[in-house]
């Protein structure tokens, strides 16, 4: 009897189970500000994903003993005490794939440019581990900028970290633009490389500088590879948290396929204010989430998600350029010094070089890339190797003449160097160069062909000389000979048209 009693019980469970749902129920405590305080989700953890009653979702932020604190990831004025929260047991992730390109999105991937939510059919996660040590490769192909400077000076690799710091106003999101609108090759790309995927994300930033943002990329024609991830200054706190996050998780999707992937964070200051807010109102007890907050180790996990990885993994990159303000120029601040020292490089502008007209404002004393040499192509590598160590010598030697030095013939012959390499590297915004230009002009100077023209021509003749080495069929694999007879033919011709 008791045999066919457990037999009839089995199959009732059989027929049934499919249908048995176990989920984890709380109840919302407070809410304001963007937070929300539950209780009765003991087995929450940081990062999971909770779903309220309407259907709005938040992430667990905070863990207490008898509550959770969670940000909310969705505006909704009926969420107040009393409402059920369900326990997903998931972590955030967003759509990822191709039909990206060319949108503006939300960090949820949500549609912010008015057309159709993206047809994605993979998602990706939005904080996950950055690439093992055995997946990754050497930094050994060029990301070219476009900037003189950057290219010549302080190159960057395909996979590197280099931070764009300074002061607000000085030019660091032009230059990170500029980076952008370069992959988009107007010129043949003799080089055989593929286009550079790119995400350009926007953290906490007034609505018109998103669209002016986006208004540069529409007219250059460059929003067709790149995605804007954008959570604007009005947006959820946990929204602008969760924005670097995104852009990453995305261009981390394509770097895995294989692509080489540019992701700029515009800026990673605005980043942690953001998580110090989000730290206040949790109430979190001060000390490491005092002013300002303590951010190194989310930004480490971020940054180093950016990597070469190896043939065996796809061969895919994923280069970051993130942004940091300073205030008055004080590079020793807490939060650009850990970005200093979680990336490979910094490249660092001054308001004394943007006031007297040098743009952009690099200051080239203070920049560095640690490991872009790697990755120069070795025509530019030979031809600019001496050529920052020189152009420090010649500021240092101009200040002499302030206080009316004297100067021998050699030395005098440096200044006027010094001084046409000084036009050279002023560069315009949206007047970038290619790597064949670069060279025209980097041999130009060193050979001599430009002593004895007056600086007030210099840029003109740069930019012809560069736009006869663009249509000529000269390449990087060209010998130096070669290339010095055509530049001695083309500069006649250039002092011509002046």
């Amino acid at each position: 009897m008791r045999t066919d009693l457990l037999t009839q019980q089995r199959q009732w469970l059989a027929q049934y189970r499919p249908g048995l749902r176990c989920s984890e129920r709380g109840q919302v405590v407070a809410v304001g500000d963007g937070i929300a305080w539950i209780s009765g989700l003991p087995s929450a953890a940081l990062a999971d994903l909770i779903e309220f009653a309407d259907g709005s979702r938040g992430l667990v932020f905070d863990l207490a003993e008898n509550l959770i604190g969670a940000v909310l990831l969705h505006e909704n004025p009926l969420l107040a005490a009393g409402s059920l929260v369900t326990h997903t047991r998931h972590n955030l992730s967003i759509p990822v794939g191709d039909a990206l390109l060319g949108r503006v999105i939300d960090p949820l991937g949500n549609p912010l440019d008015g057309k159709e939510p993206p047809d994605c059919t993979q998602r990706q996660a939005l904080d996950s581990l950055s690439p093992p040590i055995t997946a990754r490769d050497f930094v050994n192909q060029p990301l070219y900028t476009g900037n003189r400077i950057v290219d010549c000076l302080l190159p960057i690799g395909r996979g590197q970290r280099q931070l764009l710091i300074g002061d607000e106003g000085l030019g660091r999101s032009s230059l990170a633009l500029d980076c952008i609108l370069h992959q988009q090759q107007r010129q043949p790309q003799r080089s055989q490389q593929p286009q550079v995927r790119c995400v350009y994300v926007l953290i906490g930033q007034k609505r018109s500088t998103v669209l002016n943002t986006l208004d540069i990329l529409k007219r250059q024609g460059a929003l067709d590879y790149c995605t804007l991830v954008v959570a604007e200054a009005r947006a959820l706190p946990g929204l602008q948290y969760l924005a670097p996050l995104a852009g990453c998780a995305i261009a981390e999707s394509w770097m895995a396929r294989g692509f080489d992937t540019l992701v700029v964070y515009d800026d990673l200051s605005t980043h942690a204010r953001i998580y110090r807010e989000l730290s206040l109102l949790l109430r979190r007890p001060p000390g490491r989430e005092a002013y300002p907050g303590d951010i190194f180790s989310i930004h480490a996990r971020l940054l180093e998600r950016s990597t070469r990885l190896n043939s065996a993994h796809g061969g895919g990159s994923m280069t970051a350029l993130p942004i940091v303000s300073t205030q008055q120029g004080e590079i020793a601040a807490y939060i650009p010094t850990n970005l200093i020292s979680i990336t490979d490089g910094q490249i660092y502008l001054t308001q004394e070089l943007f006031a007297i007209g040098f743009k952009p404002a690099i200051d080239i004393s203070r920049s560095v890339s640690r490991i872009g040499g790697a990755a120069q192509h070795p025509w530019i590598k030979q031809e600019s190797g001496r050529m920052k160590l020189d152009y420090l010598q010649f500021l240092e030697l101009e200040s002499f003449t302030h206080i009316g030095a004297k100067l021998e013939p050699s030395m005098q012959r440096q200044l006027d160097r010094g001084a046409v390499l000084r036009e050279i590297l002023k560069q315009d915004r949206f007047d970038t160069q290619s790597v064949e230009s670069m060279l025209s002009w980097l041999l130009a100077f060193n050979e001599g062909l430009f002593d004895g023209h007056p600086l007030s021509t210099i840029p003109t003749t740069v930019k012809r000389l560069g736009d006869h080495a663009n249509t000529s069929e000269l390449t990087l694999d060209h010998p130096r000979d070669d290339w010095v007879k055509a530049i001695q033919q083309w500069l006649p011709q250039v002092d011509s048209d002046d």
